[in-house]
């Protein structure tokens, strides 16, 4: 992609990704904990400016198709993976009913969307869409915001629609034909930042020193890791196609 330089749809979206690029130790957490599910031929849905791409591609995948609605993000992503010929790049809003014919020539064996589903009003058609691009058998790889306790400020300057619970996400992911294979809750500590910056402070951004504090401590944050977690800042789920 060439032209002159744009600026991004959402600009708070786009603070928050630069953010959270400054955090490599949060995002290699992020990244662990779905990499067990990832296979070889994925496609990350609204992959904005590649903080969790990067992290994939370093697993070396057969394909990695990036997409995103946003030209600014698809522009990022061009400069930082274009060269790389297992990288695609491509457009995409979910819902969209010519997902299927355009990604399945791609013959994807994953599809991650990471804090994506639930900026969509149609979350069960977006998840059908997901579904329409994987081969059979293919998995989807989810992760969205838990608890509708903590919507508040920052859910509405990043442009939520709602929050999930283990329940109400895997309820959806059921609804689009998936079987839901597992489902937990991530980052405990998390929901306190959160309630504290959404509920009482009000904040429209996380605060940078949040971050800072976060990043530092995430080789701690780890040890939930080993445990079952009764609740946590965001919900991870894994789906599965039949063959």
């Amino acid at each position: 992609m060439t032209g002159a330089a744009i600026g991004p749809a959402d600009r708070i979206g786009a603070e928050t990704l630069e953010t959270m690029q400054a955090a490599p130790r949060y995002n290699r957490w992020q990244y662990d904990r779905i990499a067990p599910f990832l296979g070889r031929r994925i496609c990350e849905v609204g992959a904005g400016i590649g903080n969790i791409s990067s992290l994939i591609r370093r697993a070396a995948p057969e394909v990695l198709v990036l997409v995103d609605t946003d030209p600014y993000y698809r522009q990022a992503l061009q400069a930082r993976f274009g060269v790389a010929p297992e990288v695609i790049i491509d457009e995409l809003t979910l819902p969209d009913g010519t997902a299927s014919d355009r990604f399945g020539k791609h013959r994807l064996d994953t599809v991650v969307a990471l804090n994506v589903v639930e900026h969509i009003d149609q979350d069960v058609e977006a998840l059908r869409c997901m579904a329409g691009m994987l081969a059979p058998g293919g998995r989807v790889v989810i992760l969205v915001p838990a608890l509708e306790g903590l919507f508040g400020s920052l859910d509405r300057e990043l442009g939520h629609c709602r929050r999930y619970t283990r329940r109400s996400l895997s309820d959806r992911m059921r609804q689009a034909g998936f079987r839901v294979e597992q489902a937990f809750y991530f980052n405990l500590i998390g929901t306190l930042g959160w309630w504290y910056n959404a509920r009482v402070r009000q904040v429209p951004r996380i605060p940078g020193w949040q971050v800072r504090w976060l990043e530092r401590f995430v080789p701690v944050l780890r040890l939930e890791d080993h445990i079952s977690l009764p609740f946590g800042q965001s919900v991870i789920a894994i789906g599965a196609l039949d063959v």
